[in-house]
């Protein structure tokens, strides 16, 4: 299974919308297949291994990191290919979360006389896949906040020079992060100061991540790096025809969402949004001013901080901007997952209350 959990992860950066999946096959002792789902589209994990293991794959146990699929989309079922393949047990690490699965290739092996063994490292599929089970569990993508930050919790300075806090190998990691995310989410305040094209540059990749901007009121420059290209999308509250055309026109997606009791974008209703646009995973990277009203929300459930070994003091800008506690016991608890040096800088990975329960 571990074999097979290393397997799926190749399909990291591309098996969006699909989820991540590896499968092993072993006889004897000895594998003798083995396969991972790349994209959409394209043949799941199951099928490549029992290609690969051919007529050794009967009399096999069949290691998949997900239930196998029982329904027919834009491939076959891969119920239906194990058994055909001959395999005599499988083991997988998670039930299939998605509503057309769900128990269902389980039941259909089984109806087959193949014994199904579930649970086995079942915690690292689900981490593996967190994306694709908060969108089919919660209806909306997985959204983690990217934070370069230095060792006293500052951002940017007061004059807002941020680049660079980090080294270049916490930004290239961070680059790892844009490349495996369904879109890249930032406000227009984060736009207007640092012009980011929010794009995938330090490392390879085969696909770009959608670019959006939460606009209230549509007044992203039209210049602006983050619009230029396919795949840019302004999230707003602004029903004006005129002003959503003069985007439109240059090939700009304009999505009006519902508005919040401050009339801003209700945040929420974005994310839920999100999920229908089939994004399992979305990456913020803003400034404290957005990122604060996310985490009142709700709606962000893990924090990637990349931490420098340095001190910016007074003055200097945040992480979140919140409503102004008044006791401790009103604090923002997280859940630390990992903490590991990345070049001088340090990465601490940490879920929020709402991230815990997915």
């Amino acid at each position: 299974m571990d074999r097979a959990l290393d397997l799926a992860a190749r399909g990291l950066y591309t098996t969006t919308p699909n989820p991540r999946v590896g499968c092993v096959l072993v006889r004897e002792g000895a594998v003798v297949g083995e396969g991972w789902h790349a994209r959409a589209g394209e043949p799941h994990a199951e099928v490549y291994a029992v290609r690969a293991a051919g007529e050794k794959a009967r009399g096999s146990v069949a290691y998949v990191t997900l239930e196998p699929c029982s329904h027919t989309g834009r491939t076959p079922p891969c119920a239906d290919a194990l058994v055909a393949a001959g395999v005599t047990r499988v083991v997988v690490a998670m039930q299939d979360p998605n509503p057309l699965v769900a128990g269902a290739g389980i039941a259909r092996l089984r109806a087959a006389g193949i014994p199904v063994h579930v649970g086995l490292r079942e915690a690292q599929a689900r981490r593996l896949n967190a994306g694709f089970v908060s969108r089919m569990t919660r209806g909306r993508p997985w959204i983690r906040a990217k934070v370069a930050m230095s060792l006293d919790g500052r951002t940017a300075l007061g004059n807002g020079e941020s680049q660079w806090i980090t080294g270049e190998e916490a930004r290239v990691d961070a680059h790892r992060l844009r490349a495996r995310s369904c879109a890249m989410l930032t406000g227009l305040g984060t736009v207007r100061r640092d012009d980011a094209a929010l794009t995938v540059r330090a490392v390879e990749t085969s696909r770009q991540p959608y670019r959006l901007v939460v606009d209230n009121r549509l007044e992203t420059p039209l210049g602006a790096k983050v619009l230029q290209g396919a795949g840019a999308v302004l999230l707003t509250v602004c029903t004006d025809e005129a002003r959503a055309r003069s985007y439109r026109d240059r090939g700009v997606d304009i999505a009006v969402l519902p508005a919040a009791s401050n009339g801003r974008v209700d945040f929420r209703a974005m994310a839920l949004h999100l999920g229908q646009r089939a994004f399992n995973e979305v990456t913020v990277e803003a400034g404290s001013r957005l990122l604060g009203p996310l985490l009142e929300a709700g709606v962000i459930d893990e924090f990637v901080f990349y931490v420098a070994p340095s001190l910016l003091g007074e003055g200097a800008a945040g992480v979140v901007q919140l409503v102004p506690l008044t006791s401790l016991s009103a604090r923002v608890e997280l859940a630390v997952d990992s903490v590991s040096p990345v070049g001088r800088d340090w990465r601490i990975v940490a879920r929020t209350a709402v991230g815990q329960g997915v």
